[in-house]
C-alpha cells in the first residue's frame, strides 16, 4: 500500500509511505529557500516530488489530504478567501498550473468526546497535472495525534499510549490509543485555552510588543518568548489575576483571548500601583500555562488508570516548547514521554497519511528516519569560494583551530523545524563570544540561546538529566563543572536545549563529535540552523555561499572556503 499525504495549508508538505515505511517528506519551506511555514497550494509540484524518489502518480494507491478550518485572506491565491467552512466538510482553493479549483477537505477537529477521531471523508476531484484522483481526508487534529503515535516507540512495541495535542487553534486535548484493538478514546480538554494565547499575550510586552496593530497569532513569536523568559522571574501573586481572567473569559472564547489576559493584568497593575518588568510578566505567564498544563493532566487521574500503559505522546505546535515538555516529563505522571521532531504542522502530511495507514492496513508503526527530507542539491558556489576535499577528522581540527562557525549541508534534510546536523551551523562551544557571533550572523537577539549537539554516551556527564534526546525538544541543566567549559551553549538560566547523537542516527555528525572530543575533551559542538532569516534550511551550496556570513561550508566530503575571509567581531 502506497499512501501519499498532503498538507496544503501553512507548513505545506508532501509525504509518501510505502508499505509502512516513510520514503520522504518534503516540507515546502525546505525547497527554493521558501519562507517559513510556506503553503502548498500549487499541487502540480506533487508529481515532481514523487519523480525525485522514483515514483509516479499512478504508483500511489491512496491520496490523503489533511483537514483544515481557518480562513486567511493574505495567503490566498487571488486575494479572496480561499477556505469555505461547511457543516460536514470544508473547501480549500488550490491550483493545478493555471487552473484554480475548490478541493473538498475534512474539518479541523472533533466536536466532542463521542465523535470518531478517525472520521473519514472520501472525495473525487484532486486534480494534479490535469489528472483527477480519488482521495481521503481526515481531521487536522487526527493528523497531529497519529503523526506522534505512529512514529513513537510505543507503536513499534504495540503498546497503548496517551496522546496530548495542543496547537494554535486547539484546546489541549487528551486521547488514548490501543493499537491492538485499533481503538481511539477521546478524553476531552484539559482546559479551554487555544495554543495561540502564548503568542498573542506575549505581543503586549517586551521586545514582542506590537504598537501599530492588534496582536494576533504569530508563529515566529513563541520560540523567542521561550528564550526571553530566562531574563525574568516568576511572580506567583499574578497567577490569581490570570485565574480570574480565565474564569471570566474562557467560556466565551473571544477572538485574541491573550489580549484580554494582558488587558486585565495591566488594569490590575495600574489599580494596585505595582511594578513588574515585562520579562517578569512574560516569565510568569509562561509558568502559569505550564502549571495549568501539568495540573490538567493530573486532573485526568492518569496515575490511577493502572489498566493502561502510562506512555505519553505530545504533539501540536505547543510541543515545541521545551520547558513545558520537560515539566511534563518531570511530573512523574508518565513512565515515558515521546515528542516527534515535527510536532507542529510540519508533521501533518505524515500524520494524515498515518491516519489512513492506521485505519486501513495492518501497520500501526511507521518505519521512519528523521533525515527523510529533500536531498542536498549539488551545484556550485558563488564567485569567491574555493573547493577541496576534507575529511571529518580534518573538519574537527579546523573547527578547533580556527574557532569559527562552519555550515554543514550534508545528505537529506531533517524533518521538522529543528536543524539536527544536516542543515546546521556548527561551532566550538568553548568561548562565550561564540554565542554572540552566531546570533549576530543569524541576525537574532542576544538573549537567544544556541543549542549543543552532543555525543549521546557523554551527555549525562555534561547535562542533567542528559538523557537521549535526538530531536532537541527538552530542557537540560548544564552540570556545574561544565558551565565554564561550554558557555556558548549555556542559556541565561543555566539550561541547554540538548540534541544527542549516536552512531546509528547520524554517522557523519557522530564521527565529527568523536574527532572533536579526541582533540579537546569536549564531546559537543554549537548547533544552530543554516538558513536565510525567516526561511527554510539552505538546500544547496549556492544558497549558503550567497548568504556568505561564514568563511567555511562543509558538504558531502568537500570544504568550500571563502577566498577573502571575513573577521568575526561581536
Amino acid at each position: 500500500m502506497i499512501i501519499c499525504g498532503l498538507k496544503l495549508t501553512h507548513d505545506g508538505a508532501v509525504a509518501l509511505i510505502d508499505n509502512g515505511k516513510l520514503v520522504f517528506c518534503v516540507e515546502m519551506e525546505k525547497i527554493n529557500n521558501n519562507i517559513r511555514h510556506h503553503e502548498l497550494l500549487e499541487v502540480e509540484i506533487v508529481q515532481r516530488f514523487l519523480k525525485n524518489y522514483g515514483y509516479d502518480m499512478s504508483n500511489v494507491d491512496k491520496f490523503v489530504v489533511d483537514g483544515w478550518g481557518c480562513t486567511d485572506k493574505e495567503s490566498s491565491l487571488d486575494g479572496q478567501p480561499r477556505l469555505t467552512i461547511g457543516e460536514n466538510s470544508n473547501k480549500l482553493e488550490i491550483a493545478d498550473g493555471n487552473h484554480h479549483y475548490d478541493l473538498n477537505i475534512g474539518q479541523y477537529q472533533e466536536k466532542g468526546i463521542q465523535d470518531d477521531l478517525l472520521k473519514e471523508w472520501e472525495f473525487e476531484g484532486l486534480e494534479i497535472e490535469s489528472e483527477e484522483f480519488h482521495y481521503h481526508s481526515y481531521l487536522h487534529n487526527a493528523a497531529h495525534v497519529f503523526s506522534a503515535y505512529c512514529t513513537s516507540p510505543y507503536a513499534k512495541r504495540m503498546e497503548e499510549s496517551y496522546v496530548l495535542v495542543w496547537d494554535g487553534g486547539i484546546f489541549p486535548s487528551l486521547y488514548h490509543i490501543d493499537p491492538n484493538k485499533k481503538k481511539v478514546e477521546i478524553h476531552g480538554h484539559l482546559f479551554n485555552l487555544l495554543g495561540n494565547i502564548y503568542a498573542v499575550f506575549s505581543q503586549n510586552y517586551g521586545p514582542f510588543k506590537v504598537e501599530d496593530k492588534k496582536p494576533k497569532d504569530d508563529l515566529s513569536v513563541p520560540g523567542k518568548v521561550m528564550a526571553y523568559i530566562a531574563k525574568g522571574e516568576i511572580k506567583k501573586d499574578l497567577f490569581r489575576v490570570f485565574d480570574l481572567t480565565y474564569n471570566k473569559f474562557a467560556h466565551k472564547q473571544p477572538e485574541g483571548l491573550g489580549n484580554y489576559f494582558a488587558s486585565e493584568l495591566n488594569s490590575f497593575i495600574r489599580k494596585e500601583k505595582l511594578q513588574y518588568t515585562d520579562s517578569d510578566i512574560l516569565c510568569t505567564f509562561h509558568y502559569y500555562l505550564e502549571e495549568k498544563l501539568v495540573t490538567g493532566l493530573k486532573n485526568k487521574e492518569i496515575a490511577q488508570l493502572s489498566t493502561k500503559n502510562r506512555n505519553l505522546c505530545f504533539a501540536g505546535g505547543c510541543a515545541l516548547n521545551i520547558k513545558w515538555n520537560s515539566a511534563i516529563r518531570k511530573s512523574g505522571l508518565f513512565n515515558s514521554v515521546y515528542i516527534p521532531p515535527f510536532p507542529n504542522d510540519a508533521g501533518s502530511a505524515i500524520g494524515t497519511a498515518c491516519c489512513y495507514m492506521f485505519k486501513h492496513t495492518d501497520n500501526v508503526y511507521l518505519e521512519w528516519d528523521v533525515y527523510s527530507g529533500p536531498e542536498t542539491i549539488v551545484n556550485n558556489p558563488v564567485e569567491g569560494w574555493s573547493k577541496k576535499k576534507l575529511s571529518i577528522e580534518d573538519l574537527a581540527a579546523l573547527i578547533n583551530k580556527e574557532n569559527e562557525p562552519v555550515i554543514i549541508i550534508n545528505g537529506r534534510a531533517e524533518l521538522g523545524p529543528r536543524a539536527l546536523g544536516n542543515r546546521s551551523i556548527i561551532a566550538a562551544p568553548t568561548s562565550p563570544q561564540m554565542k554572540d557571533i552566531l546570533n549576530k550572523i543569524k541576525n537574532r537577539a542576544d538573549y537567544r540561546p544556541v543549542s549543543p549537539i552532543c555525543l549521546e554516551e557523554q551527555a549525562p556527564v555534561v547535562f542533567s538529566p542528559g538523557s537521549s534526546d535526538p530531536y532537541m525538544l527538552f530542557d537540560h541543566e548544564v552540570n556545574t563543572d561544565w558551565l565554564v567549559k561550554i558557555p556558548a551553549v549555556t542559556h541565561l538560566d543555566g539550561t541547554a536545549r540538548l540534541q544527542t547523537v549516536n552512531e546509528n542516527q547520524n554517522p557523519t555528525i557522530y564521527k565529527l563529535l568523536q574527532a572533536y572530543y579526541r582533540l579537546t575533551g569536549i564531546p559537543l559542538l554549537c548547533n544552530t540552523s543554516a538558513n536565510y532569516k525567516a526561511r527554510g534550511f539552505f538546500p544547496d551550496i549556492y544558497s549558503a555561499t550567497e548568504w556568505g556570513k561564514v568563511n567555511y561550508i562543509w558538504s558531502n566530503g568537500n570544504l568550500y572556503e571563502k577566498v577573502k575571509k571575513d573577521t568575526f567581531e561581536v
